[in-house]
């Protein structure tokens, strides 16, 4: 992959002027990434709230660009990190390509559908696949090294508590494990801080008129890596808890006003 300089300038909402490498923009503008640009962000919400019509195609872009804001962050704040170019361009790859499995009405489709057809079903398994599929219909396999394109699927799937991390093994083959914190940014399964909520929190209060207290932009300036037990991970200054607060709390009232309303759940079982 080369790490030339972004060419492609997008006008988002919500982040402003984004910046994309020509890699990014050749995968957006594959037919298995524009298919995003028909499936709602949240489902039947927009029948009750009209202006949240916004769909997973948008969001996906707005993930590629925090997720390489996050690791420029922090390869500028640390350089004895050894972020490379190619490190932050696979990151930025899978946080777009992150909720390529999504199915129609996003997540309205796994808890009508798939729940009871299929209920082992992951959509992130199925961006995966869809990810393959991606590259392989569309000529990029020469643009991405078979290491890279295992540690791009790696960050989709997300770093799982798995029995192996719990016994100190490193389970990966993308990044050896003083690579760990990179596995934290698109995906973050350990504590759920990571750039996926930091763009559906901001665009969809955005396009719901729900007031949002989480300042993301924040948290990227307070960010550092540090070691923690054996293991590097992503954290922020102690001072910063309430904005991590308000990120959760933002989360609770999405789903207490929006995603749960009554007549919301009426709708998505119609």
């Amino acid at each position: 992959m080369s790490p030339s300089k972004p060419t492609k300038v997008f006008n988002d909402p919500v982040h402003g002027h984004i910046e994309l490498h020509p890699l990014l923009v050749r995968i957006i503008d594959t037919p298995q990434f524009q298919r995003l640009r028909y499936i709602k962000q949240l489902g039947g919400i927009y029948y009750v709230f009209p202006g949240a019509s916004h769909n997973r195609f948008e969001h996906s872009i707005g993930v590629g660009h925090l997720a390489g804001c996050l690791a420029r962050e922090l390869r500028d704040r640390q350089t004895d990190l050894g972020i490379t170019d190619t490190d932050i361009l696979c990151v930025q790859i899978a946080g777009l390509c992150h909720d390529l499995g999504h199915g129609p009405f996003s997540h309205l489709f796994e808890k009508q559908f798939t729940t009871y057809t299929k209920p082992e079903f992951k959509h992130e398994e199925v961006s995966v696949k869809m990810f393959d599929h991606l590259i392989a219909s569309n000529n990029l396999e020469r643009e991405i090294s078979e290491k890279d394109l295992i540690f791009i699927k790696e960050l989709i799937m997300g770093c799982p508590m798995s029995n192996e991390l719990k016994q100190g093994v490193w389970p990966y083959a993308g990044r050896p494990e003083k690579n760990s914190f990179l596995y934290e940014i698109v995906a973050n399964k350990e504590n759920g801080i990571d750039v996926d909520k930091f763009d559906y929190f901001a665009r969809d209060c955005y396009h719901l008129g729900i007031q949002i207290n989480f300042d993301y932009k924040r948290f990227l300036k307070f960010v550092r890596v540090c070691d923690v037990g054996n293991r590097k991970h992503i954290c922020v200054r102690d001072k910063e808890v309430w904005n991590l607060y308000n990120m959760f709390y933002t989360r609770y009232g999405l789903y207490r006003r929006a995603c749960h309303h009554r007549v919301v759940n009426v709708i998505e079982i119609m």
